[in-house]
């Protein structure tokens, strides 16, 4: 069975897919760990989907390009395709670290099927300005994702059982992973780095949504109290406010 699903979402963004795609050699460093590449393309008209035709097959390569409802609905067209036992999201762009063999060595040394496996990432701000964001333990899911979206390996029937919820514009991935958590699956940490992006994406241009959508997240799925999710609002809107001024300044 193949361990890994690496899904990919993409939209006119032809040099972004062709950096993902090179970051995968970093992947197959690790001798012995069948991946797939799962790419979705938004139908794009830059050259993206002549790209992925002309590497159909390498890295187990499977894609399609065509019009979506956007980012969440286009991961879940991933899901449904990945084959793989877990799953992580490297949209087009984002990039495995040379350190992935670590973490998925020790991911496939797991019998554990019912857990999400949860590792660092380096936050590229621009202008050479990186940070590292270490994976936090799981209760830190009441506040926001324990680990960033990129680092995080799911568990594909979980994927299939809670696919992403539309309803959440910005914050689908929180959603997914609260109800994850909430269905029985812990969060288990991985060594190492895992992957690297940039931080002009959706978490930074849109952080008061962000804000005001993980605050639903904390009410509907996680049932939190009122005044506890005001105090976690307050706390994720500094966050992303001093996020988006390092962007800014770089």
């Amino acid at each position: 069975m193949v361990l890994l699903s690496v899904i990919t979402v993409a939209w006119n963004n032809y040099d972004g897919v062709v950096k993902t795609w090179q970051s995968l050699a970093n992947l197959a460093l690790a001798e012995h760990i069948d991946f797939e590449w799962i790419v979705i393309d938004g139908g794009s008209q830059d050259g993206t989907a002549e790209f992925l035709a002309a590497h159909a097959g390498e890295y187990g390569l499977r894609f399609v390009s065509e019009r979506d409802s956007g980012l969440y609905d286009a991961m879940n067209k991933g899901i449904a395709m990945a084959n793989g036992r877990y799953a992580i999201f490297l949209n087009s762009g984002d990039i495995f670290h040379t350190e992935i063999t670590e973490a998925t060595r020790y991911l496939a040394r797991q019998k554990n099927n019912e857990a999400m496996y949860i590792g660092d990432a380096l936050l590229d701000f621009g202008g050479g300005h990186k940070i590292r964001r270490s994976a936090k333990r799981g209760w830190y899911i009441y506040h926001s994702l324990p680990a960033s979206h990129q680092a995080i390996f799911f568990p594909v029937s979980g994927l299939k059982k809670y696919p992403y919820d539309l309803q959440y514009k910005v914050s689908s991935d929180y959603a997914l992973a609260a109800k994850m958590y909430k269905a029985g699956y812990s969060f288990k940490r991985l060594p190492g780095l895992v992957s690297e992006f940039s931080m002009g994406g959706i978490s930074t241009s849109n952080n008061y949504e962000l804000c005001r959508d993980a605050k639903k997240v904390q009410r509907k799925i996680l049932r939190i109290p009122g005044f506890l999710v005001e105090i976690s609002y307050q706390l994720r809107l500094r966050t992303t406010n001093k996020a988006k001024a390092l962007y800014n300044k770089a």
